[in-house]
């Protein structure tokens, strides 16, 4: 099973052998990935049944927990790396869990849809909420909870006393360092604790 661009991207930041957590891990496809080409080991966080199962049936170890009630159950610095991928947005408290991943983890990794992405701005503009590849929704039958900026999601960061170690977007699986905020599809972040550096 190969990961999509997106995912390797992703994938590209987990160093060797780390110890990961998984946030909102879904199938279990990134974990499994991580495992079996980076030695890496850990557990996914999910809370639906069926997700559960599949990660189960890839031998993903895998709690069924709502992240809404917190990570209380892990230690600070319990793993090397803490994955927050496409989770942030469905978040209702997303800045006690932004803490809590960098509590437990050595890093945080954080993915999440750039509303500032050009053809959101224009389809705004226009007078309609967009609906594009990643963010597929109409806004009436979203999941999403909020929708995040590089700009908004560095500035929470500050003012939580994080570290940014690295920020970049991702668009059609191509890395986007220039102008991220306006020309890619998903924000990605590198967080630490700015208290263990």
């Amino acid at each position: 099973m190969s990961l999509g661009p997106r995912l390797l991207h992703i994938a590209r930041l987990v160093p060797e052998g780390s110890r990961v957590l998984d946030l909102g891990c879904g199938e279990g496809a990134l974990l499994d990935f991580l495992q079996r080409e980076k030695g890496c080991s850990g557990y996914g966080v999910e809370l639906d049944d069926a997700n559960v199962l599949a990660c189960i049936g890839r031998g993903i170890n895998v709690l069924q927990l709502d992240l809404e009630e917190g990570l209380a159950m892990f230690r600070d610095a319990s793993f090397d790396v803490v994955l927050q991928i496409d989770t942030f947005q469905h978040l209702r408290h997303a800045e006690a869990m932004l803490r809590e991943t960098v509590r437990v983890g050595r890093t945080g990794i954080v993915a999440f849809p750039n509303f500032a992405h050009w053809p959101n701005r224009l389809s705004v503009l226009r007078g309609r909420m967009p609906v594009t590849r990643r963010l597929p929704y109409a806004w009436y039958d979203t999941p999403n909870i909020r929708v995040g900026t590089f700009r908004d999601f560095q500035l929470l960061a500050d003012k939580l006393g994080l570290r940014t170690l690295d920020a970049f977007g991702l668009h059609l699986g191509r890395e986007v360092r220039f102008l991220p905020n306006l020309r890619a599809g998903t924000a990605v972040f590198r967080l630490e604790d700015r208290g263990r550096g």
